[in-house]
């Protein structure tokens, strides 16, 4: 049976629904190969965590599926589906194309380097030794992950009283794929650029070592932190490492490292 409401009582949720153009894009994570290789272009790891995120004008929220097999025989009849493998969907990222063409050379550039892999017996190779891109004899062979998939890229969608938000932080996210960029003698526009990344996973919610600490980290209600003695030293380490190994105690409330 409907439940009849007045208008009062849904008014204060209806007013209060979360809109679309808040938000902000930050690139980081970048490791040191891939900004060695956009430094030498004129893109600078400042414009990379200022800048471009800026320039983001449309954005994507990540969104995951599970893939299923079905099983039957367990009961007579009946055909069950069970969740095997969480699948996440590729997301695209639309630029403003700046004057000094940065935001596309950002992009770009990291593209290129992801299949700049050129090796001697001395490791990769630099850029005085590697072959040109305009030798008839070049080749593309892919670097290693670890030197080109960022691992702190996230997207924060947030609104206008700055109250409440909601953050994505992506692992392993690279591009894969840029969108056909037209230009045309008609009517002048914004040059504008999309491009499509791929990543591993995401974390829904904050993921910093003191939203870990404060117990607020991946989508959690926040809590209230531990309350110490000023004599009773707090340790912090690294994940994976032993309790307080080689660690010197801090007499503070918080981590010192983010």
């Amino acid at each position: 049976m409907a439940i009849k409401r007045r208008i009062s009582d849904i008014k204060p949720l209806l007013t209060n629904l979360a809109q679309s153009s808040h938000y902000e894009v930050q690139f980081g994570g970048l490791p040191n190969e891939l900004k060695d290789y956009l430094r030498k272009r004129g893109v600078t790891s400042r414009f990379v965590v200022g800048d471009a995120g800026l320039l983001c004008y449309s954005a994507i929220l990540p969104t995951s599926n599970l893939a299923t097999n079905i099983i039957s025989g367990n009961f007579m009849g009946v055909q069950e589906k069970f969740a095997h493998t969480r699948l996440y969907d590729t997301i695209t990222l639309d630029f403003y194309i700046d004057k000094n063409y940065k935001s596309l050379k950002f992009i770009e550039s990291w593209i290129e380097f992801i299949a700049s892999g050129s090796y001697n017996q001395q490791g990769l190779v630099g850029e005085n030794t590697s072959i040109s891109q305009n030798n008839q004899g070049y080749f593309s062979r892919m670097q290693y992950p670890a030197y080109y998939k960022s691992n702190a890229t996230r997207i924060i969608k947030f609104d206008r009283d700055y109250k409440q938000e909601i953050e994505y932080n992506f692992i392993g996210l690279f591009p894969s794929t840029i969108s056909s960029i037209p230009v045309s003698y008609v009517a002048s526009d914004t040059l504008k650029m999309s491009a499509t990344f791929q990543y591993d996973r995401y974390i829904a919610g904050k993921s910093l070592s003191i939203n870990q600490y404060l117990g607020n980290d991946n989508n959690k209600e926040a809590t209230e932190p531990k309350q110490t003695t000023p004599n009773e030293p707090i340790y912090y380490q690294s994940p994976g490492a032993g309790v307080n190994q080689g660690v010197t105690p801090r007499p503070t409330s918080y981590p010192t490292t983010f």
